[in-house]
């Protein structure tokens, strides 16, 4: 986590010092607060803390677009043989995933009209690389869980520690808030890479218009807006299956009780 939010400020020529000074706060912040949390035994706010790969899986999906965006952001002042393939990926892919209505389109429609050119490309870029690296995150974990049938390969589903702020006893019966929660972190986390340039524009005329000028915050926020949609779906995915596997012990505990004759369980 350190490493992470230090990507930026380490590739990045002509950093200014006070912010520099500031980046490396952070990033120690982090990667205390993620050391303490994987080594204590009671669980705090992370969730499958227990439950790898999801974790790890997020990681290298939002380190892998922060670091390709800050070498593509470098190849403006610093050009190598490496950024310069970064930024021609990253224009490839921008005209593929560029089309009418779609996330990248909006990302690109958000920003002012006064907009210099230069700044429209390397935000077509930065948001086209990042989108693709978030859907290829997600088909991956989607085929963990579906062919390599994540987490059950790993043993018994710890719900507690991998689920620390879900209360399974508050409320309705958990399968239904379960499922409740899958449905609406895969909805919610599909509109919202359309839902946030759309209220950006809209609040432009109330409030200053976003810039992106800057590198350090057109990295951050084109990482941010498709990790955080990912995360979330990745999220609901994982909640789905794990409703189906409570539903499946269910039934098996339904099954022997009958086969052996004695009441139900409650």
């Amino acid at each position: 986590m350190a490493l992470l939010l230090a990507t930026p400020a380490l590739l990045l020529p002509n950093i200014a010092k006070d912010s520099s000074q500031v980046v490396m706060l952070m990033a120690m912040l982090a990667g205390f607060l993620t050391f303490a949390e994987y080594n204590s035994k009671s669980p705090s706010i992370v969730e499958f803390r227990d439950a790898a790969p999801f974790n790890r899986l997020r990681f290298v999906a939002l380190f892998t677009a922060v670091f390709m965006l800050s070498l593509i952001a470098k190849d403006k002042s610093d050009p190598t043989a490496v950024t310069n393939a970064l930024t021609s990926l990253g224009l490839i892919v921008g005209n593929a995933i560029d089309f009418p209505y779609s996330p990248v389109r909006l990302i690109v429609l958000m920003l002012p009209n006064t907009s210099e050119n230069d700044v429209v490309s390397a935000v077509r870029t930065s948001a086209s690389l990042s989108y693709l690296i978030s859907l290829i995150t997600m088909t991956a974990f989607l085929i963990l869980v579906r062919v390599l049938n994540w987490p059950s390969r790993k043993g018994a589903f710890n719900v507690w520690i991998n689920l620390p702020l879900f209360d399974p006893t508050a409320g309705e019966d958990v399968l239904v808030r379960l499922r409740r929660d899958a449905r609406f972190n895969i909805a919610f986390g599909f509109l919202l890479p359309f839902f946030i340039p759309a209220v950006v524009k809209m609040a432009a005329d109330l409030i200053h218009p976003i810039t992106l000028e800057n590198p350090q915050t057109l990295i951050w926020t084109m990482s941010a807006w498709a990790f955080l949609p990912a995360s979330m779906i990745m999220r609901g995915i994982a909640m789905s299956k794990i409703a189906d596997m409570i539903g499946e012990k269910r039934r098996r505990t339904y099954a022997n009780a009958v086969e052996d004759g004695g009441m139900l369980p409650a």
